[in-house]
């Protein structure tokens, strides 16, 4: 059973919600990335959503564009990004890795070097931001078939029809996008939320998911109560920034204030 499945099982049994994390591989350096992503399970956090950083990425908000900037500034790249995750998994066996991403530093890189080292390293899954199921022969099915899960985005503007689309070959996860927008920008319409996750529970038994716009404990609540767990990404990557030193490096406070926001979101995410 992939750690995913496993996962979403076991805190259904618990009668929990799934937290997931997203932080930008790099930010603000190496070394205190590793130690946020290594410490992030034991504050409560269910699975890692690890962005691989990029120049150009169109579907983020400032923060996340910022946290890139800053990933790529210390030297970030695929290659150290991968590098990450090896060491986690040298401790860490059980959590599940998404990378997060764009296809362009993908296909630099080379996709069958690429899913290699995803398999052999660990990574449970992708989200590669700009790649439809239109695509699909381009990178979807050589993942597929190797066994390394393709997550679906839906947003609140997919119809009926390009949701059975989207979902047909979905593995993993639902990835719900709460707003119409970029990341960390707005805050959800619960409405729409419970009105859009019945009509995909509809079409899919697989967990979803629901990001964009969390930032708040009250927040995730709300909005786990209609779905099987959440993913908060600007909100953490915010509180990296915050406590940069004034020269952009990591003050140290980056790993303390992050853990006790998760911990602090973990504690909400049950059913009622």
């Amino acid at each position: 059973m992939n750690r995913i499945k496993k996962t979403f099982d076991q805190l259904n049994k618990d009668n929990k919600k799934a937290l997931g994390i997203f932080v930008t591989a790099g930010d603000p350096d190496f070394e205190s990335s590793l130690k946020l992503i290594t410490n992030l399970p034991e504050s409560g956090v269910d699975f890692i959503e690890i962005g691989m950083p990029f120049s150009d990425p169109m579907a983020d908000g400032p923060s996340i564009q910022l946290s890139s900037q800053r990933a790529l500034k210390s030297g970030m790249n695929i290659e150290k990004c991968l590098l990450l995750i090896k060491i986690f998994r040298e401790k860490n066996s059980h959590t599940p890795i998404i990378l997060m991403g764009y296809y362009n530093p993908i296909y630099k890189f080379g996709k069958e070097k690429f899913i290699k080292n995803c398999l052999e390293l660990g990574v449970d899954a992708l989200i590669i931001v700009d790649l439809p199921p239109e695509e699909d022969n381009e990178f979807y099915f050589e993942a597929e078939n190797n066994k390394l899960s393709m997550i679906r985005l839906v947003t609140p503007t997919t119809d009926e029809q390009r949701l059975k689309r989207i979902l047909y070959n979905a593995t993993g996860f639902v990835y719900y996008v709460s707003i119409t927008g970029i990341t960390g920008t707005q805050a959800p319409e619960i409405k729409s939320v419970q009105d859009n996750i019945k009509k995909i529970k509809q079409v899919t038994d697989l967990p979803i998911v629901i990001g964009f716009g969390i930032r708040t404990p009250p927040q995730a609540a709300l909005m786990s109560d209609t779905c099987d767990g959440i993913v908060i990404g600007s909100a953490v990557v915010d509180l990296i920034k915050k406590n940069l030193e004034d020269d952009g490096n990591s003050s140290g406070k980056n790993l303390i204030s992050c853990l006790d926001f998760t911990r602090e979101i973990s504690k909400v995410l049950q059913h009622n």
